[in-house]
């Protein structure tokens, strides 16, 4: 995401305008943008024209609008963002009032007012225009005759191709139409990589399996590199790591990235280090149970007393309609920062921000044990009645 102009007065108030540079950033814009805030973009507008015989013809027209917006809505497969609300702003092709619906595309910039930009979007603005912050991760998860090709970045989990191919069994005396099989499967992972993958970004691309298949594989991808001179493959060779996973399911990913040899080298990577964060706080809760609690009502009283070490929480929480719901977890995650604690935005697109997400989507390690918190009758479960976590759009 390019950062164009930021204005933001004291009492919070303000514009940024960005340009959207890959699809991950329509997520990041998808968690910034809500109901209420206003846009302005570039948008294709149909006209009609009506002749003095009465006929009528029509035409789409590219036209800058400012909406206030209504409602967002984000499809995850084709990485679209789509805004619908009134027109606010004087246009020749739009009344004033009107609705309209905006798709915010590529490289093309966008203006976003709000009234008030708390903490948590101008630091996810931060994180998502500066390069720095952000590091990729690809991985090949397969068995033989079933595989997906997935993107891991510091916000998501993407399945980009699943390759499911029957594979003829072997044959006693005759395996020849097995081996066959398995090199069409193969050929067919390795044009999933070759199509969806970028070596540029990525820094580490992972393959796991269950047995040999994915050294099998790597050696096909590598032979197959030097027969057909592929510079893409052969220069990256380098990037590529092999690991166990026990099934060519997506779900074995989180196994595979708590391998203490990948960790050893994805260990810049912000999928790891919520993976990390979250396997602390499981644990915790297993050996130092008055250390560690989840519920917005038990985690708001340790951090009363300052307790909270490290604070875990769901950016899908953050994307409430209500108001004074989003407002109470600002300013939680403002307290726990201003305390010297650690926050962790999980996000609900990663296989870690779903697993969070089944626990109220907040929880807490906190810096000294506190079992006046296990000992009080208010039950969590009510909190997650009163807040309960938003699913995915």
């Amino acid at each position: 995401m390019k950062l164009v102009h930021k204005d933001i007065e004291k009492d919070g108030k303000g514009v940024i305008v960005l340009i959207p540079e890959e699809a991950e950033d329509m997520w990041q814009a998808y968690n910034i943008i809500r109901k209420g805030d206003q846009i302005r973009a570039s948008t294709i507008r149909k006209v009609q024209n009506e002749s003095a015989t009465g006929s009528s013809t029509s035409h789409r027209v590219r036209t800058t609008l400012t909406i206030s917006v209504e409602s967002v809505d984000f499809d995850t497969q084709a990485c679209l963002l789509r805004l619908k609300g009134r027109n606010i702003e004087e246009n020749e092709y739009v009344k004033m009032g009107a609705y309209h619906t905006i798709d915010l595309e590529l490289n093309r910039k966008f203006t976003l007012m709000k009234e008030e930009w708390d903490s948590i979007d101008l630091g996810r603005i931060e994180m998502a225009t500066d390069p720095a912050q952000t590091a990729d991760v690809a991985a090949v998860i397969m068995q033989e005759g079933l595989a997906h090709v997935c993107l891991i970045s510091g916000s998501r989990t993407i399945v980009r191709a699943k390759i499911d191919q029957n594979i003829p069994r072997k044959r006693k005396g005759d395996v020849k139409q097995h081996e066959k099989g398995i090199l069409r499967f193969f050929d067919l992972v390795m044009q999933a990589i070759l199509r969806h993958i970028r070596f540029d970004i990525v820094k580490c691309t992972i393959i796991a399996s269950p047995g040999f298949v994915r050294d099998q594989f790597f050696e096909y991808v590598m032979q197959e590199a030097v027969k057909t001179d592929n510079k893409t493959i052969l220069e990256n060779k380098s990037k590529f790591i092999t690991a166990h996973a026990s099934s060519g399911f997506k779900h074995s990913l989180k196994e595979v990235l708590s391998n203490p040899s990948i960790a050893a080298k994805l260990e810049d990577t912000k999928a790891l280090g919520e993976l990390k964060v979250l396997d602390n706080f499981y644990k915790t809760l297993q050996s130092e149970s008055t250390r560690a609690f989840y519920g917005i009502n038990h985690v708001e009283k340790a951090n009363e007393v300052l307790g909270i070490e490290t604070l875990l929480i769901t950016d899908s929480l953050f994307r409430s309609q209500n108001i004074a719901e989003r407002k109470r977890y600002v300013k939680l995650v403002d307290s726990v920062k201003e305390s010297g604690g650690d926050v962790k935005i999980f996000s609900s697109m990663h296989v870690t921000g779903e697993q969070l997400s089944q626990i109220t989507g907040v929880a807490a390690i906190l810096r000294f044990p506190m079992p006046e918190l296990e000992d009080d009758e208010e039950e969590d479960d009510n909190d997650s009645d009163e807040y309960t976590p938003l699913p995915p759009s």
